[in-house]
């Protein structure tokens, strides 16, 4: 069965900037499973699988347009320390920061006697990236699950 939009993929993968070392791998945890046309992942990797089946291996290289967007200039916020709970910050650190909106992964720029300013861009923005990915099984959605928008059960969301 090959890869398109309402189907259930589950895969391994490993990622990494383009021209440098691995960042993550799925490598000795569960395979990733995903609702394809949904946007559970970024939608240069999604387009990637496309049309692909179980037992395939695929490299893909994203653009940063087509992972998580272009690093945006003024994105830079002075926060409070307290926001983060005694936390020992250093620049460059990534650390999530709890907002109004739910949690939001954040980089550290400056840390003061009192404030913070982290940088809101997502670590990964602006950079093109790097897939090796290894196609472990593709299945028809379940009704509800289109309906939600996300996979149910084994490797999805519990209800």
């Amino acid at each position: 069965m090959k890869i398109e939009k309402d189907r259930v993929v589950s895969f391994h993968y490993s990622v990494a900037e383009q021209g440098s070392d691995v960042i993550e791998t799925s490598e000795g945890r569960e395979p990733l499973v995903i609702l394809v046309g949904h946007g559970n992942i970024i939608p240069g990797l999604e387009k990637a699988m496309e049309g692909h089946e179980a037992g395939d291996r695929i490299t893909a290289d994203v653009t940063a347009a087509d992972a998580y967007g272009e690093a945006q200039e003024g994105m830079i916020q002075r926060v409070p320390k307290k926001y983060f709970k005694g936390t020992r910050l250093a620049p460059g650190m990534q650390v999530t920061l709890q907002t109004k909106f739910g949690p939001r992964p954040v980089t550290v720029q400056k840390v003061g006697m009192s404030v913070v300013d982290v940088d809101l861009n997502h670590p990964m923005a602006g950079k093109d990236l790097s897939f090796n990915i290894e196609i472990i099984d593709v299945r028809e959605a379940q009704a509800e699950e289109i309906e939600h928008g996300h996979v149910h059960g084994d490797g999805g969301h519990q209800h």
